[in-house]
């Protein structure tokens, strides 16, 4: 493990210096985790794929502000999922309603519907979870990845977003239970 953050930290003083080669290489390490976080956020292969490239341009062009106080590849996931979040606003400016009249409906249909339902969590697949996840708006899709995937807590994830702890908490919560309402359907259906 010492061994390999040295050379990480060997390839990122290349990446300074300007070295091609060592900024391929640091692409080769890190390409497919930053991919899969920015698919698992935006859903969308063509819009992953531009987003982890852009990040991997704007870390090598900031690399002078990386610390070395979080492992290189947190620093890197950061700008990713920033990047991932950003372009999931962009997309969401078109369609912008008013979150407290949606949600309000939302609690009140999944307590009616969720009665005399119930999900065998124990053999549930993760494909059927990957799907439902699909299935849900992109903030809610957004900050589950971050809390249950990516692993980041609520004070993280508010951050992230930009936004207060108790709308963190609130759309966390939220979000789960549209996740859960999502799988009941499938369930029932099956």
């Amino acid at each position: 493990m010492q061994k390999e953050q040295q050379h990480i930290k060997d390839l990122l003083k290349a990446c300074s210096n300007g070295s091609k080669s060592a900024q391929f290489e640091i692409y080769k390490l890190y390409y497919k985790a930053m991919y899969n976080t920015a698919l698992r956020i935006l859903q969308n292969t063509y819009d992953a794929e531009d987003v982890m490239q852009e990040a991997f341009l704007n870390a090598f062009t900031k690399l002078d502000t990386y610390k070395g106080e979080v492992p290189f590849g947190a620093w890197l996931k950061r700008i990713v999922i920033n990047r991932s979040l950003t372009q999931v606003k962009k997309r969401n400016k078109l369609q912008e309603v008013n979150l407290e009249i949606v949600d309000r409906k939302l609690e009140e249909d999944d307590e009616s519907e969720m009665q005399g339902v119930k999900i065998d969590y124990v053999n549930l697949k993760v494909k059927e979870v990957g799907k439902a996840m699909g299935q849900l708006k992109e903030n809610y899709r957004a900050v589950l990845n971050l809390s249950l995937i990516e692993g980041y807590d609520n004070e993280e994830i508010a951050q992230i977003m930009n936004i207060s702890n108790e709308n963190c908490r609130t759309t966390i919560s939220r979000a789960k239970s549209k996740l859960r309402k999502v799988l009941m359907e499938s369930s029932a259906l099956n």
